[in-house]
C-alpha cells in the first residue's frame, strides 16, 4: 500500500506539472480583474501587482519555483509530521476540507454499497433458483441493461425527472446545516439523497447481481452439491448452508472494486446534483490547479480504496478456512 501510494502520487505531481500554467496564474489574474470595471477590462496595466518580479516572488512563496519531484518529497515530509499543507486558493487547511467534505461522500457510498450487497445476494440466490425460467430471463436481460446503461445518462434522466414533477429536489443536499435543525436536517437529507442513491444502486446491482448469480449456478452444479443431494438434504439448506457461503468468496474479492467504482462514479454523481462530497471537491481543486488539495484529496481516495482491498482478504480469509496467506 505504501509503495502504491508512493508511486501514484509522484505520477500525479508529475501530471499537474506537464499541465499549462499553474495556480499562481489564476492567482495573478484574480488580482488583475479584481479591481476591474463591470465590462471585466482591467483598469491599470501598470500596477506592480502584475509584474514579473511579483509573480516569481509569489512562486517561491508557494514552492513551486522547485523541481516537482523536490516539491513532492517536501510534501511527504510536512504529511509525515501531520500536516496536510493549506490550499492555495482559499487559504484554508486541506486537512478541514477534506473532512468536512470525506463523510458525506463516505455515508453516500456505504449506503450504496450496503443496499447493492442486500439486494444482490437476494435476488441473485432467488434468480439462480429459477434458472432457465422466464422469471430468469427476464431478470437477467434487465441486469445486464443496468450493468451496461451509461451512469452519466442515468444521473441527467434522474435530474430530469425531479426537475418535471418535482417530487424531489434536483440537489442532493439540503440547503441548511445540522446542527441548525438535527431532526427536520434528517428527513431533508433523506429526501434529497433519494435520487443520487437510486442512481449508485441501479449502477452498481447489475454487475454484481449477474456475478452472484453466475456463481450461485456454477456452485450447483459440482459434484459435492449432487452428493448432498443424494444424502436427502432439502434444497434449502443446500442453497443456503453450502452453495451459499461458496458465493461470498467471489464477492468480497469484488467489493473493494465495487467501492472503488462507487467513489470514482460519484465525482460525476457529486458534480451533476451538486453534493458536497470528496469528488465534487477533487474537481473543483483540479481546476483550479490546487496542487496541495488535489495530491490529498487522492491519497485519501486511494487509501480508501487500498484499505477496502486490505479488508477484503482478512474477510475472505476468516469467512474461507482453506484460504490463508504466507508461507507455513
Amino acid at each position: 500500500m505504501a509503495v502504491i501510494l508512493f508511486v501514484l502520487g509522484f505520477v500525479v505531481f508529475g501530471l499537474m506539472e506537464l499541465a499549462p500554467g499553474d495556480i499562481v496564474d489564476q492567482l495573478m489574474t484574480q488580482q488583475l480583474f479584481s479591481g476591474t470595471s463591470g465590462n471585466s477590462v482591467p483598469m491599470n496595466h501598470s500596477s506592480d501587482n502584475f509584474s514579473t518580479n511579483q509573480y516569481e516572488l509569489m512562486r517561491q512563496d508557494l514552492g513551486l519555483d522547485k523541481p516537482f519531484y523536490i516539491q513532492y518529497f517536501m510534501w511527504l515530509e510536512r504529511v509525515f509530521h501531520g500536516d496536510l499543507g493549506t490550499s492555495l486558493i482559499s487559504r484554508a487547511p486541506v486537512a478541514f476540507l477534506i473532512k468536512s467534505r470525506l463523510i458525506n461522500s463516505v455515508i453516500l457510498n456505504l449506503i450504496s454499497l450496503v443496499f447493492i450487497t442486500l439486494f444482490s445476494f437476494i435476488l441473485g440466490v432467488w434468480f439462480s433458483s429459477k434458472a432457465g425460467t422466464k422469471t430468469d430471463l427476464v431478470a437477467t436481460f434487465f441486469a445486464l441493461v443496468l450493468h451496461a446503461f451509461p451512469g452519466i445518462l442515468m444521473l441527467i434522466l434522474l435530474q430530469l425527472f425531479a426537475s418535471v414533477t418535482g417530487l424531489f429536489p434536483v440537489t442532493g443536499y439540503p440547503d441548511f446545516p445540522f446542527s441548525e435543525a438535527p431532526g427536520k436536517f434528517v428527513f431533508s437529507y433523506a429526501h434529497h439523497i433519494f435520487l443520487p442513491l437510486l442512481a449508485a444502486f441501479l449502477g452498481g446491482i447489475g454487475g454484481t447481481l449477474r456475478t452472484i448469480r453466475a456463481t450461485m449456478l456454477d456452485q450447483l452444479g459440482q459434484p459435492y452439491i449432487t452428493s448432498l443431494r443424494s444424502r436427502g438434504l432439502s434444497e434449502k439448506r443446500i442453497y443456503f448452508n453450502h452453495a451459499f457461503r461458496n458465493t461470498l468468496n467471489p464477492y468480497i474479492t469484488g467489493s473493494a472494486n465495487l467501492l472503488a467504482s462507487l467513489f470514482s462514479g460519484s465525482l460525476v454523481l457529486e458534480i451533476i446534483f451538486a453534493y458536497p462530497g470528496i469528488g465534487r471537491l477533487m474537481y473543483e481543486a483540479v481546476l483550479q490547479e490546487d496542487i496541495n488539495l488535489v495530491l490529498s484529496n487522492l491519497m485519501f481516495i486511494s487509501f480508501l480504496v487500498l484499505a477496502g482491498m486490505v479488508i477484503a482478504d482478512i474477510i475472505l480469509a476468516i469467512v474461507d478456512p482453506r484460504i490463508r496467506y504466507g508461507r507455513e
